[in-house]
């Protein structure tokens, strides 16, 4: 998709999560906005490069390797409902935490693939 009709789209897509979070689970405009331009910027890297979020897949050869992976993806995982559960944070403000961490990481993924995916000749 071009620029000229990814930016809109992702922009768009950004303000209504931002706004269907403020809405819904969230008390204050600052956090619901801050993750509506992650997940615009999110969205922007999927129109604009056609990729792939679930396609993305990480390999690691050697078993040490696969056993670091495995356990970061445990932590990354349960640290969002960790943290929520220490802090003694209401429900709504916990579920907030965990749609930001998940958009957080698949904006981080998706740009990286995109850089990669623009390097190539």
């Amino acid at each position: 998709m071009s620029v000229d009709r990814s930016l809109p789209l992702a922009t768009a897509f950004g303000l209504l999560v931002g706004c269907l979070l403020y809405q819904f689970l969230l008390s204050d405009w600052y956090p619901a906005l801050a993750m509506a331009a992650v997940y615009a910027g999110t969205a922007y890297f999927y129109f604009a490069f056609d990729i792939s979020l679930l396609g993305t897949q990480i390999k690691f050869n050697t078993r040490s390797d696969k056993i670091g992976y495995a356990i970061g993806l445990f932590g990354l995982c349960v640290s969002p409902l960790a943290m929520a559960e220490y802090t003694d944070v209401q429900q709504p403000v916990a579920i907030g935490l965990i749609v930001w961490v998940i958009g957080m990481f698949s904006f981080l993924l998706l740009a990286t693939r995109a850089a990669h995916r623009h390097d190539l000749p």
